[in-house]
């Protein structure tokens, strides 16, 4: 099932489990999210269409981090005139997680687990630079005892290691090359 929301004056083709970015809404992030205002259904039933809205249709996020957009520049110039001026801003914005859509007598759920991890937190374990912590890492493990040694391991030696074989040198086969 799928449906079409409008926020922040533009619509979006969201279904359960879509990671959304939308124009800043209020709220914390983990907070939920409910979308009134649906242009469009579809699902197995067929399409449904509003006019504008659909009545009693809604669409459920959790709110995953508010953040700042990628940077925009604007550079004003006049040829000729020496006159340059550059402004730039990030937009704020908000990024959802789709957890749900009812309407048109069907409901659709999503059933994973709704994940907090900021896109820098992901960005930076991508390249390895932040630690992963979890439950197992995070509970300490317990020593290990040494395990007692028995007369037969105590008489064995390590078995040594080879060291590679050397190659000749090249004169020689340089020289033998010359002889021909």
């Amino acid at each position: 099932m799928y449906a079409v929301i409008k926020t922040g004056g533009k619509q979006y083709r969201v279904q359960p489990g879509d990671v959304i970015v939308v124009e800043k809404l209020d709220g914390d992030a983990g907070s939920d999210v409910k979308f009134g205002d649906v242009l469009m259904l579809g699902g197995d039933k067929g399409v449904t269409l509003g006019a504008p809205l659909i009545d009693g249709a809604s669409v459920l996020a959790t709110l995953v981090e508010t953040r700042k957009g990628e940077k925009v520049k604007i550079f004003k110039k006049i040829r000729r005139q020496g006159y340059r001026r550059t402004k730039g801003h990030r937009q704020m914005e908000s990024v959802l997680r789709i957890t749900g859509i009812e309407g048109a007598g069907e409901k659709a759920k999503w059933d994973g687990e709704t994940s907090l991890l900021t896109k820098a937190e992901i960005n930076a374990r991508a390249r390895g630079l932040a630690p992963r912590v979890s439950e197992e890492t995070t509970a300490k493990p317990a020593k290990k005892a040494a395990a007692p040694k028995t007369e037969a391991a105590a008489d064995e030696k390590p078995a040594a290691k080879k060291a590679p074989a050397k190659k000749a040198p090249a004169k020689k086969a340089a020289a033998k090359t010359d002889e021909a």
